[in-house]
């Protein structure tokens, strides 16, 4: 059919190595969408309550959605969505590049995986040839690696890869998964793939994409690539720095995470930002971009380490802030090796860069002593220390078998009144955006599914000045309604960078592309319908595994101490700031107040009863 969608679910159970082809439910489709839409309908079908993230009985979805390998800006992603090993919660976790439009072109929309092959094995996926292959030779080997091994065995370098390293399979608890040099890395998505023996999947797809209006998805392409291209952030900063603004940008604001969040200053920060690293010191090599995407926000850049050359691309704003701010690192020559470090073995940047700065603070304070860590001293503004804890967490080895469990088990693990220190949000190490800094962004941590995620309510909404920074008020409605967008966003499935164009919220441009893909006849309010029933199921998912408005909460540190200077000055999460706010959203939710649990008029009027 000329809708946007490929027409078949993969169902494969690794336990018995059996491979099923289901059509579409039209149900699903209808309901869901596409992308974290179909996943968080599979996952919670599927799966009972209080199953082990790490057991066979786990359910591991990979999903495209109907815009997916379209003309449409930025529509290449695809969604990985689980029981986080890392949260014991709902996940899901994205990657763009050219992995996701590959598997729709192979006629795919989503890879629904169950059990633990017998031994290691991968998936090879070419058009309607479908099948599991050996993969021992494979085990232990890097993510680049496995890549271009499986290229050279199948005699096909045309293939997409999505990948684990030696953390996935060491089942560590902040493994990515990787697809070319894109990364779903977030909340363990490797270490499922891991535990279930399945080292890639490799994708060649040829048979295109059929959408319902193609005239009108042209006419729609041309009026927005004129207009990404006129938008200062979309056409200029993007295409020439990526992401890699973010320090001195947010460090000029006061919010830039430091010190494992005890300040959100970093006297460096303009040495491991874009304009010193591709302006001054001429560390860019070229740009790259995913499929369909005018952005360009790839960056692969270069330094030098011991008489070593190192190129990666990356890092990102995020892994600026995990490795550099948060843990007073000033070298990028250093932050570039630790990215290259963590893409090879598979690792979450945020994850694994927030938990050292983590141990970092409870070294400096004594209640990590050299005997915990096997003599080592994890001072901050030591890079060496860094790498060295890289690895260790990637082969479980040493202390980082222990720091490969995330900041929240480590605590809990320790004790001695670490837990107070662990940043993290329902077990999920928050982003590099300021909780204190942005009233906003407090609400949005404290009740996104995923946990700290800054991808459910966006920072940008109060950066662009969209809303006051400071003030709780209004910031549940606002949460709810940008929540909204990024929930389509994730099920069409398309990029966060699109919003400076497409909006901060539901509106036109993502009313447009539903309609010129699927050949729906869809309003706002319905979409938004749409987008309620996915947050709202993923909620219901988290409810089951025993959330309610206390877990819908932040780190001490966010909600007791004031940001100690800088812009930002003052800055603190007033309990009563995030009570007030909770009641709103949950209002606007149609959730109830004292429970945080999705009331039965809200299931029966999204279809969820």
């Amino acid at each position: 059919m000329n809708d946007g969608y490929g027409g078949t679910i993969l169902k494969i159970d690794l336990t018995t190595l059996n491979i099923e082809k289901i059509p579409m439910p039209k149900n699903l489709k209808h309901n869901f969408l596409g992308g974290n839409g179909f996943g968080i309908k599979y996952l919670y079908d599927l799966l009972p309550a209080g199953i082990d993230p790490l057991s066979p009985a786990n359910v591991l979805i990979f999903a495209v959605g109907p815009a997916t390998g379209t003309l449409i800006p930025t529509a290449s992603r695809f969604a990985v969505v689980t029981k986080s090993p890392l949260t014991g919660l709902f996940i899901d976790s994205y990657a763009g590049g050219h992995w996701g439009s590959e598997l729709k072109y192979a006629g795919y929309d989503a890879i629904v995986i169950t059990g633990r092959a017998p031994h290691p094995v991968y998936l090879y996926i070419n058009n309607d040839h479908v099948e599991l292959k050996e993969a021992t030779h494979l085990w232990g080997k890097t993510t680049y690696a496995t890549e271009e091994i499986i290229r050279k065995d199948l005699q096909n370098h045309e293939l997409k890869v999505a990948v684990i390293g030696p953390a996935g399979e060491n089942k560590v608890k902040m493994a990515s998964i990787l697809a070319g040099t894109r990364v779903a890395a977030r909340g363990g998505v490797g270490a499922v793939m891991g535990s279930k023996n399945l080292k890639a999947i490799a994708v060649r797809g040829t048979r295109g994409v059929k959408v319902a209006d193609p005239e009108g998805l042209i006419n729609f392409f041309r009026e927005y690539m004129a207009k990404f291209k006129a938008n200062p952030l979309t056409g200029k900063d993007r295409p020439r720095y990526g992401t890699t603004g973010g320090p001195a940008n947010n460090n000029v604001l006061g919010i830039l995470g430091t010190r494992n969040w005890q300040k959100e200053t970093f006297e460096y920060a303009t040495d491991i930002s874009g304009p010193k690293i591709i302006d001054e010191e001429g560390r860019l090599i070229r740009s790259t971009a995913c499929l369909a995407c005018p952005l360009n926000c790839g960056k692969v850049l270069q330094g030098k380490l011991k008489d070593q050359e190192i190129i990666n691309e990356g890092p990102d704003y995020e892994t600026l802030y995990s490795f550099g701010s948060m843990c007073e690192v000033n070298s990028f020559d250093f932050i570039l090796a630790a990215d290259r470090l963590c893409d090879e073995y598979g690792l979450d940047t945020i994850s694994t860069g927030v938990t050292i700065a983590f141990a970092m603070e409870c070294f400096e304070k004594g209640l990590i002593t050299a005997q915990d860590t096997g003599g080592l001293k994890i001072t901050f503004g030591d890079p060496e220390i860094i790498l060295t804890l890289i690895e260790q967490i990637a082969y479980r080895k040493g202390f980082g078998e222990i720091l490969a469990e995330g900041s929240k088990r480590v605590s809990q693990i320790i004790g001695r009144g670490t837990e107070q220190y662990a940043m993290q949000v329902k077990g999920l190490e928050p982003a590099g955006h300021s909780a204190r800094g942005l009233k906003g962004m407090a609400l949005g941590y404290a009740t996104s599914n995923r946990g700290g995620s800054h991808l459910d309510y966006r920072p940008v909404v109060e950066r662009s000045g969209k809303a006051d920074r400071f003030s709780p008020e209004g910031k549940g409605k606002i949460v709810k309604e940008n929540q909204d967008m990024s929930t389509i966003g994730d099920s069409l499935v398309i990029c966060r960078f699109t919003e400076p164009v497409f909006g901060f919220f539901l509106g036109k441009p993502y009313v447009d592309i539903v309609n010129l893909t699927t050949g729906r006849n869809l309003d706002l309010v319905e979409l938004r319908l749409i987008a309620e029933r996915i947050y709202t199921l993923e909620r219901l998912f988290n409810v089951r595994e025993g959330v309610t408005r206390a877990q819908d909460t932040l780190p001490q540190r966010f909600l007791q101490e004031p940001i100690p200077g800088g812009p930002s000055r003052g800055c603190v999460v007033r309990l009563e700031e995030l009570r007030q706010m909770l009641d709103e959203y949950y209002q606007a939710r149609g959730w109830d107040v004292k429970t945080g649990i999705p009331t039965k008029e809200t299931l029966e009027k999204l279809g969820l009863e």
